[in-house]
């Protein structure tokens, strides 16, 4: 059985779908073989509702993009910044890349598998529902990838279901010399913004 994280095999099977997304209301094309191909996933719902981007960031990463429906709020909400999409699931990034047109919002963003992000780029922010189904192991290899590229005092968000690990992976991030608060909780979600310790 394939995972989300996997590129599916078989035909798309397009459908659309909305939602309001910080006082916006926003219309996604999604598909089978995409994380939550069906509706707005309940954890991005989350922390939609428990964070909002700082007026001030203009370099932000979307961490496992999906069809796109965190890079499409951030890049409306900041019309000033640039987003970077990332995903290892090819129909992901198809659908990602049709939502920021969509949206009108491509010249602001790049949808791409990781490797093509400039190695010298750093993020005031960094957005992500991540993919605990990786297991442990891959999770945190994927963390420490990405989150030691926050600027000096910029911040990540995190949403985690509680029963997958919310609070241990709260944890670990501070023995990894991370400042971590949980800005929320609901519906089973932590929403977990971390930065690098710097007040």
């Amino acid at each position: 059985m394939n995972q989300y994280f996997d590129t599916p095999i078989g035909p798309a099977q397009h459908r659309q779908i909305t939602a309001r997304i910080w006082g916006r209301e926003h219309t996604f094309v999604t598909a089978a073989g995409v994380f939550s191909g069906f509706r707005l996933d309940p954890g991005t719902a989350v922390l939609f509702d428990k964070a909002t981007p700082a007026s001030t960031a203009s370099t932000l990463l979307d961490l496992g993009c999906g069809y796109g429906p965190i890079t499409v709020a951030l890049a409306n909400k900041l019309p000033e910044a640039f987003v970077y999409a990332i995903d290892v699931n090819e129909r992901a990034l198809e659908l990602a890349q049709s939502n920021v047109a969509l949206a009108g919002v491509a010249q602001r963003v790049q949808v791409s598998f990781p490797v093509a992000v400039p190695s010298d780029i750093s993020f005031d922010e960094i957005w992500s529902n991540p993919p605990i189904r990786v297991g442990k192991e891959a999770l945190h290899t994927l963390l420490l990838t990405w989150l030691p590229r926050l600027t000096p005092h910029g911040s990540a968000y995190l949403v985690v279901g509680k029963n997958l690990g919310a609070d241990s992976l709260h944890s670990w991030l501070v023995v990894q010399g991370y400042f971590v608060e949980r800005l929320g909780s609901a519906k089973g979600f932590r929403v977990l913004r971390v930065n690098k310790g710097l007040e």
